[in-house]
């Protein structure tokens, strides 16, 4: 199996590529440079690396890079800074789920291809009319309007919702939820959930980075796992300490 990963050089991307590569997966990763890259994953020989700002390729080099991939995973988000925040690339995530799905049919696959996109838990899934009080909508509200990363994580889902669809030939499609992000060295024991069981504004629960990554690579390699999740956006907590 060959999984394409965007993110890579990110906390929990590198931490997917490690869970992909113990699984015996070939992984294909586009990064700005390979430096940032852990340096067991740039000596792997299960790794191939691409060196490009991922918007900046072509059409046909992304459909070049996503041909013969099995699955494509996007842990791709904006750095914690002024320009990481506010600068451009705005819609980074939303333009490259975008385009990398583009690729993913115009290259016409005959094989279903898996889509598995890293997003957050303060994104409501509009499928379902996930219930929000008004406090929770008025704070949303105002996110969405001041931080952009917000909008693009909403945007970025609704590119697979809305123009992808759950019925497409080409590709299907698994939008993950964590809750706020902690780090863990190890993965632990997690809960799965189709909606939001907590307030994400009032009452957050955690989510490890190191879960989140196998929960992702579980979906691309355990074919009943990825049946049960597809076309929906679970949500991802932290089992509560016994």
């Amino acid at each position: 199996m060959t999984v394409l990963v965007v993110g890579a050089t990110g906390a929990t991307g590198g931490l997917l590529v490690e869970q992909l590569l113990s699984r015996g997966c070939q992984v294909r990763v586009i990064v700005r440079t390979r430096d940032r890259l852990s340096e067991s994953v740039r000596n792997h020989p299960g790794v191939e690396i691409v060196e490009a700002i991922l918007l900046d390729l072509t059409d046909e080099e992304l459909q070049r890079y996503v041909s013969g991939c099995d699955s494509v995973a996007s842990c791709l988000g904006h750095n914690l800074t002024f320009k990481g925040m506010f600068g451009h690339p705005r819609r980074l995530v939303t333009e490259a789920t975008r385009r990398l799905c583009q690729a993913i049919e115009r290259n016409n696959p005959e094989r279903n291809v898996q889509f598995v996109l890293m997003n957050t838990a303060g994104n409501q899934n509009r499928d379902l009319k996930e219930p929000a009080s008004f406090a929770n909508r008025m704070v949303v509200g105002l996110i969405r309007f001041a931080v952009p990363p917000h909008a693009d994580n909403e945007q970025a889902s609704d590119v697979l919702r809305q123009e992808i669809g759950k019925n497409n030939s080409k590709l299907g499609w698994v939008v993950v939820r964590p809750d706020s992000l902690i780090n863990d060295a190890e993965v632990s024991s997690y809960e799965l959930f189709p909606t939001p069981i907590r307030d994400p504004i009032f009452n957050a629960g955690t989510t490890s980075r190191i879960n989140v990554a196998h929960f992702m690579a579980q979906l691309i390699t355990d074919r009943e796992l990825w049946g049960e999740w597809v076309g929906q956006m679970p949500v991802i907590y932290n089992s509560p300490a016994d």
